[in-house]
């Protein structure tokens, strides 16, 4: 593992912080000044200042409601709310496994590792959303739901600012729409990727427009009763589920 990870992994600091000790020669492996290019073996011990940084063997995860109007950062140069402002200040170094734009809502997961938030962004794990669609699911929507779609040269549905004009959408693993009227769709559907504003640009492509998305269950944690704006630690059960998911895709921890 490069020294960079490794503190990453086993601190609050991120990488770029982890890069800038390193340059100012503040990282030591055993006896020697870390350079950016070191590995971290086994056997080897770290210090930051000359305080031993010592391999994190447990982790922690909350589950947050994130609220519409907030934004899944810790800062943001509009002066938009975050959710790091609603958090305790003890979750302030914490990092946000995946992100829910500005206007959506719902089940956001934020865990102490970066080991485990790495693990979790690039996971199949599944991801359930409620959605609100103005307009009305066609026989061609329904098709690309059940076989995929493949967005070419197009960004609708993305973010203003957004570079990437190319998108191809797995079939989503579930879907099941509940009835239009007034103009608008309310659907349930089940994805197991988690590209940038990926359902968003999918009706987007459809010239429809999500008016309301909540996430409800990321893998095995659902947001259930949680009210907006509020956090929980996992359950134990939860906890236990993880832990195996890590074991059977033999990420060490």
């Amino acid at each position: 593992m490069r020294i960079n990870q490794f503190i990453s992994h086993n601190t609050s600091h991120s990488r770029r912080e982890a890069d800038e000790l390193i340059k100012q020669g503040l990282v030591k492996i055993n006896t020697k000044i870390a350079q950016f290019s070191d590995k971290v073996k086994q056997e080897d011990k770290v210090f930051i200042k000359d305080k031993r940084i010592h391999k994190k063997t447990q982790f922690s995860v909350i589950v947050y409601h994130k609220q519409k109007g907030e934004l899944v950062s810790h800062k943001d140069d509009r002066g938009r709310k975050t959710i790091y402002e609603n958090l305790p200040k003890k979750f302030s170094s914490w990092l946000s496994i995946g992100r829910l734009d500005f206007a959506s809502e719902g089940l956001i997961l934020l865990t102490d590792s970066a080991l485990i938030a790495s693990a979790l962004m690039k996971s199949d794990l599944e991801r359930e959303y409620y959605l609100k669609i103005k307009g009305y699911i066609d026989k061609k929507v329904v098709e690309a739901m059940e076989n995929g779609l493949e967005i070419k040269n197009e960004k609708k549905g993305a973010h203003s600012k957004s570079k990437i004009s190319s998108m191809t959408i797995a079939p989503f693993l579930e879907y099941e729409i509940f009835g239009s009227s007034g103009g608008y769709t309310k659907l349930r559907v089940v994805i197991n990727e988690g590209q940038n504003r990926e359902l968003r640009r999918f009706f987007g492509h459809f010239d429809l427009k999500i008016m309301d998305l909540k996430r409800v269950a990321f893998g095995i944690v659902e947001l259930d009763m949680l009210r907006a704006g509020k956090y929980r630690y996992l359950e134990k059960t939860e906890y236990e589920k993880l832990r195996d998911f890590l074991r059977i895709n033999a990420i060490k921890f």
